[in-house]
């Protein structure tokens, strides 16, 4: 166990008090909510599920990793391209099973690792090479902030830019001059601010909130209850293999996080209960009627602001999440977050994990005077941050994906020196 460092306020099994942790566990909520429904919403499926599924996979991803890793379970966007198409065809059964189909490739890929063990991951993933990848992973989102942030449909729209930039400058001051409790939900203080600001602007329809009822079941589709299924080949073989992309995004959430706690989660509980935990949560959603899940980074970001790690406020979010699926008018609250105001704070909690990448660099003292490090890290950076992906027929590599692998690639076969550095 590692002993707390200076910048941890608060550990990763410390558990903050009643009031503390409601605070705390809405901030996390409101951060990961925008995305989880949007996932639903854009394929057809229930968004009420969608929030119900992550809340509950969450819980077994923090069991199964032996409350170790404060990670948030939810809709992954990876996956959008092949359930819409899916959702026009074979409809909710096929994407169930394809779903299932991804935490079972999951589960065994954890299985083969349990076996083998993880010590290559050290030799693979040195500091040249997690540093840009991590940095990758934040930067690479900027995109999705900037148009958040700016774009009203197909159209800039300026009072989304003055809400969005007054979001990110309202946190940050929050963060920044306020003390004790209120310094830690400092992003949630920024989201309410920046939604008060939006509503005086005129940005947010409340009529959807008036006309959903305070309680709501969400359509569950339960296999053998709510169809009879049977075996989607096509649905299974389009998003199975996608699993494998997901799986290079959840290794770098994992990084990040390793660095954030100044851990080896790779080690302690190791990738074999990572990848489980993961693959189990996709077999729950699967099994219910939420799309493929996978971990977060927008909660990541939150955590490395508020310095925050506590399993305990993970677990609390996912609570709400699962009570939030049954209860309509304050999912509808939340779905009325404008996005502007989302893109304000996504501006920091994108841009804190990619400065968590330059920090890993900076602390591991990585010298780019070497070619070897230059190489490897500038490929990894324009790769990553361009999304030079890699597209083999109707399967699509991210450009995550792709740096990750060349990376790893280039760190195993470029010797240590250049020719003209002997």
């Amino acid at each position: 166990m590692t002993t707390k460092q200076d910048d941890i306020l608060m550990d990763i099994t410390d558990r903050p008090s009643w009031g503390h942790w409601l605070g705390l566990s809405i901030q996390h909520l409101f951060a990961m909510f925008g995305s989880t429904v949007l996932v639903p919403i854009l394929v057809g499926l229930n968004p009420g599920i969608a929030l119900f599924s992550s809340g509950v996979g969450t819980l077994l991803y923090i069991l199964i990793t032996k409350g170790k890793i404060p990670a948030y379970m939810s809709s992954s966007f990876s996956f959008i391209v092949p359930m819409i198409a899916l959702m026009k065809t074979v409809g909710y059964p096929g994407i169930a099973q394809g779903t299932i189909a991804v935490g079972l490739v999951y589960l065994i890929t954890a299985l083969i690792v349990g076996l083998i063990g993880s010590q290559w991951i050290d030799k693979a993933l040195p500091p040249i090479v997690v540093g840009p990848i991590i940095m990758v992973i934040g930067l690479s989102l900027a995109a999705t902030a900037a148009k958040d942030a700016t774009m009203n449909g197909s159209h800039y729209d300026l009072k989304y830019f003055i809400v969005a930039m007054a979001t990110a400058l309202i946190t940050i001051f929050f963060n920044m001059y306020l003390k004790g409790f209120w310094s830690q939900v400092a992003i949630l203080l920024g989201i309410i601010v920046g939604y008060l600001i939006a509503v005086l602007c005129g940005l947010v329809d409340f009529t959807p909130i008036a006309k959903t009822p305070w309680f709501q079941v969400p359509n569950f589709q339960i296999p053998y209850l709510t169809y009879q299924p049977h075996f989607y080949w096509g649905a299974i073989l389009s998003l199975a293999p996608i699993a494998f992309v997901t799986m290079t995004e959840h290794m770098g959430h994992i990084m990040v996080l390793d660095g954030l706690t100044h851990r080896n989660f790779f080690h302690d509980p190791g990738l074999n209960h990572t990848l489980a935990g993961d693959g189990t949560a996709s077999i729950i959603a699967g099994l219910i009627g939420g799309p493929p899940i996978t971990s977060y980074g927008e909660n990541i970001g939150v955590m490395a602001i508020t310095k925050i790690y506590s399993i305990w406020v993970i677990g609390g979010a996912a609570c709400l999440a699962i009570i939030f699926g049954f209860v309509g008018k304050l999912s509808a609250l939340i779905q009325s977050i404008p996005s502007p105001v989302i893109g304000g704070i996504s501006f920091l909690l994108f841009g804190v994990i990619a400065s968590s990448g330059l920090r890993i660099l900076i602390d591991n003292q990585v010298d780019f005077n070497q070619k070897r490090n230059l190489m490897i890290g500038s490929l990894i950076l324009v790769i990553g941050i361009g999304n030079a992906f890699l597209q083999l027929g109707k399967y699509q590599f991210s450009g995550l994906a792709v740096a990750t692998v060349l990376g790893i690639i280039l760190n195993l076969l470029l010797p240590a020196q250049a020719a003209s550095e002997k």
